[in-house]
């Protein structure tokens, strides 16, 4: 499995992935970067959606429903909660920007339990998590505690230059619920400035898969199984989309235990 994805161009739809072509089960990300006046439009099949403005405005309907202009921030780095909708399997939705844009759609198995419907900005509060060199600053779209979806699990993480973050390494590949949960992810990377990079490791603790990357503005990860924690170098802030999906909406997850006496430590 290729784990660095980059984007296909600066226009248009730059990543499609789909389970098929990420060579797993659940989760699939797609993201349009638009100027103003295009479009982006899909059926979502048999899978939810949830649709995140990244950057800019866009005018979206979904299920039948007009939820008019969307988006605020035109940075992503601007922290402040991202607009986004839910959309569930067996319905269409579209978009045109307003102004240029960045739309991420991400997607799992739908079971039609949940309404297509707002998720943000009304509910997320930006939230520091973490300590020291570790700390990470975190907007939760739908992550367990919010019953919004049947599969997703979205969240964003702002890394501030020279910190860590998905650190103490941790993992959940395992269906081993409460213990552990099985979730695919993707990371979505964005970086300020934009010509930074950003360093992530995905590993397992038995070094059969241990892949070091570089990662650069606009390039997507997969985190298939193992570890998987990030950093920032000096003089670039970091910032990712996460999504996640498995067959359980829980997320638990073990840490390294090499690295375990960090979490420790910090959370007597």
């Amino acid at each position: 499995m290729e784990l660095l994805r980059k984007p296909k161009g600066t226009n248009g739809k730059v990543h499609n992935i789909t389970p098929e072509s990420a060579g797993w089960g659940y989760v699939g990300f797609g993201l349009y970067r638009l100027t103003a006046g295009q479009e982006a439009a899909e059926a979502t099949g048999d899978r939810e959606a949830i649709l995140v403005l990244v950057e800019g405005k866009a005018r979206i309907t979904a299920g039948g429903q007009d939820f008019g202009e969307m988006g605020e921030r035109m940075s992503v780095f601007e922290r402040t909660p991202p607009h986004c909708l839910y959309v569930p399997n067996s319905s269409e939705w579209q978009a045109v920007a307003v102004t240029d844009c960045v739309l991420a759609v991400c997607t799992a198995p739908g079971k039609g339990n949940h309404p297509v419907r707002r998720l943000g900005p009304e509910g997320i509060e930006l939230t520091p998590r973490g300590t020291g060199a570790n700390t990470r600053y975190i907007n939760n779209i739908a992550m367990e505690a919010r019953e919004v979806a049947d599969s997703l699990l979205v969240t964003e993480v702002f890394t501030p230059q020279g910190n860590w973050s998905s650190y103490p390494s941790h993992r959940h590949d395992e269906d081993d619920f409460p213990r552990m949960t099985y979730l695919e992810e993707t990371y979505y990377m964005r970086l300020n400035p934009a010509q930074g990079f950003g360093i992530q490791r995905v590993y397992t603790e038995d070094g059969a898969l241990d892949v070091t990357m570089a990662v650069k503005d606009h390039d997507v990860t997969l985190v298939p199984k193992g570890h998987h924690p990030c950093g920032a170098p000096y003089g670039y802030d970091m910032y990712y989309l996460n999504v996640m999906a498995g067959p359980r909406r829980n997320w638990r997850f073990q840490n390294d235990p090499d690295h375990d006496w960090i979490y420790r430590r910090d959370n007597p």
